[in-house]
């Protein structure tokens, strides 16, 4: 095991004794004390901070600009999130988060929404001072961060300290080349499929071969639903939110401007050493997206931390004109990529993660 001074010269992904090393030095502010489980394995959680923006149209405050600059541009109205309060569908908000970043110019961060965050469609990406780009954070980047929100199916309440983003720290090469995928996939089977296909990560298809007798494949949202509180684990009856969608050809239509919430045919696995990310697929293969919460945590469907057998939730929208799913048809890339130390705690049961083992499953805030 390195010590903590060789495991932050160490190239990959930070875990969570690199983080914690990282905030010590500096580098991370929490700006308030860390939650309870607010350090994940190869993750930190982000907080919203206490006050939100009402804006009028994302942006990117570009070279030499900061978001805060920027804000006056796009501001309809201010308010606290101290006792809660409520984001409406079609609305945009930017909120300072809890979190600033002082990093070293050898590490960079990358952010995503959180698994229950998309799970709801609630629409969240990062942005930093003088940043071109969402979810990135560049090397010695040192100053604020913030949230745009946008819920887009259910109203939420939030508060100062929810969290709906999460963030990863990288250095150096952390990729794997096609050799590396292949021998990694060989010896501990990424995904229970004998010919995966390999190329810029590995392929996660969709399953709609239905399970029980009404060939369940999915669900899907409810418009004009109530609000959810983001911090009420359990707390919501399924059918108020949700209606579930069966297949008996192996079929399913997206309607244009529906939430889906489907899995993957295979069963997913995240070696301890190394953490994987859902990204993008080619637009040309359809007119979908799937998975706005992309990370993958080392121990992800690990036997021996609980989670064989684990799905991949998809979350799926449809865009501009109806769209044929069939089943076992690509949906998405997994990309692995190394840790630059095995994390002192694996995503499991032990941890208290909601979403190991699982196959079809909505957001932790429905009772099952």
């Amino acid at each position: 095991m390195l010590d903590r001074a060789a495991m932050l010269e160490a190239e990959g992904i930070a875990p969570a004794q690199v983080i914690r090393a990282l905030i010590e030095r500096g580098a991370i502010s929490p700006g308030a004390p860390l939650a309870d489980r607010q350090i994940q394995p190869a993750s930190l959680d982000l907080r919203l901070g206490r006050k939100a923006y009402r804006i009028r149209a994302s942006f990117l405050p570009g070279p030499g600009q900061s978001v805060r600059e920027r804000l006056n541009d796009v501001l309809l109205h201010e308010f606290s999130l101290e006792n809660g309060a409520v984001l409406e569908t079609g609305c945009v908000y930017l909120v300072p988060l809890l979190e600033g970043l002082a990093l070293p110019p050898d590490i960079l961060a990358a952010t995503n929404p959180k698994s229950s965050t998309g799970r709801l469609d609630v629409f969240t990406r990062v942005i930093a001072d003088g940043v071109r780009g969402f979810d990135t954070v560049p090397p010695g980047y040192a100053g604020p961060l913030w949230a745009e929100v946008s819920p887009r199916t259910f109203p939420v309440l939030v508060r100062t300290g929810s969290r709906l983003s999460q963030v990863r720290f990288r250095k150096g090469s952390v990729g794997l080349s096609g050799d590396e995928m292949r021998a990694l996939q060989e010896a501990e089977r990424l995904v229970d499929t004998d010919q995966p296909d390999l190329r810029d990560g590995i392929s996660v298809t969709v399953d709609l071969a239905g399970q029980g007798k009404d060939k369940r494949v999915g669900y899907r949202a409810k418009r004009h639903a109530a609000v959810i509180d983001v911090d009420n684990v359990r707390g919501y009856d399924i059918e108020d939110f949700w209606e579930p969608v069966s297949s008996r050809d192996r079929k399913l239509i997206l309607d244009p401007g529906e939430f889906y919430i489907l899995a993957s045919r295979e069963a997913v696995h995240v070696p301890p050493d190394y953490a994987a990310e859902m990204v993008p697929f080619d637009p040309l293969v359809g007119e979908f997206r799937v998975h706005y919460a992309g990370f993958f945590d080392p121990g992800f469907g690990h036997a021996e931390s609980g989670g064989k057998g684990s799905r991949a939730v998809l979350e799926v929208r449809s865009h501009e004109v109806p769209f044929i799913l069939e089943h076992g048809q690509t949906v998405g890339r997994l990309v692995y990529e190394k840790l630059s130390a095995r994390p002192d705690t694996l995503y499991g049961q032990e941890l208290g993660s909601n979403y190991q083992a699982q196959g079809l499953k909505l957001s932790k805030h429905f009772r099952t």
